[in-house]
């Protein structure tokens, strides 16, 4: 799979709205969810393993979510939230340093999504099957392409980087070869880049795509 942000974007979806953030019982079901696939897939959990996991019984689960999928929602909307507030935190890091920027955003999405490997997976499983899976990560993906399109914007409004092809054009290009480059990698696919090399070679190929030559002047 895979930005500072605004509203959470599972809002208004149609899924049951989520309790409080402080239940126990809701907390319980995502943190049980999260271990249990770290262990086995998707596929293999069911609600009963959700419901014995969090205390509580059948139907109580389904006061908070109708469906294991729901949980798997849930838990994407808040790493998401993650990613895109870890981002902005490198971002400001970096202040002024553009390299270090563009590759503190890179670094940022791929370890929040690292740590959350077995999430990240299921979520993947459910792409398929589930329009609001697919309804968020678009949400996602738009938000990072017209973050990098403004970012492009302003380098070449500021000369640092050449005129080229729309700067959202670019942007997608970029921002959908992160999420499968980095989704790939992280599955086990082959062919693939090793984890070590995996952020280099993304930022290489950013920079090269924006500035043209050796990056940034």
């Amino acid at each position: 799979m895979a930005a500072p942000l605004p509203d959470a974007p599972g809002a208004g979806r149609g899924r049951r709205p989520r309790r409080t953030s402080g239940d126990d019982r809701e907390r319980a079901i995502l943190a049980t969810a999260e271990e249990l696939l770290g262990q086995r897939p998707l596929s293999d959990i069911s609600v009963d393993d959700l419901a014995r996991g969090a205390g509580i019984s059948r139907p109580t689960f389904y006061f908070y979510f109708p469906s294991k999928d729901a949980v798997v929602l849930t838990l994407l909307d808040r790493v998401v939230e993650e990613a895109r507030a870890s981002r902005a935190a490198a971002l400001r890091r970096a202040g002024d340093d553009v390299r270090a920027s563009w590759r503190g955003a890179l670094e940022a999405v791929r370890d929040t999504f690292a740590a959350h490997r077995a999430l990240t997976s299921a979520a993947a499983s459910l792409f398929a099957s589930s329009a609001e899976v697919r309804a968020l990560w678009s949400e996602v993906m738009e938000q990072f392409v017209a973050e990098t399109a403004s970012a492009i914007d302003a380098e070449r409004a500021r000369g640092a980087a050449p005129p080229g092809p729309p700067a959202r054009d670019l942007a997608v290009a970029l921002n959908w070869m992160n999420e499968r480059v980095i989704h790939v990698t992280a599955s086990g696919q082959q062919p693939a880049l090793a984890e070590d090399d995996l952020l280099d070679v993304l930022l290489t190929v950013w920079l090269r795509t924006v500035y043209g030559g050796d990056g940034p002047r």
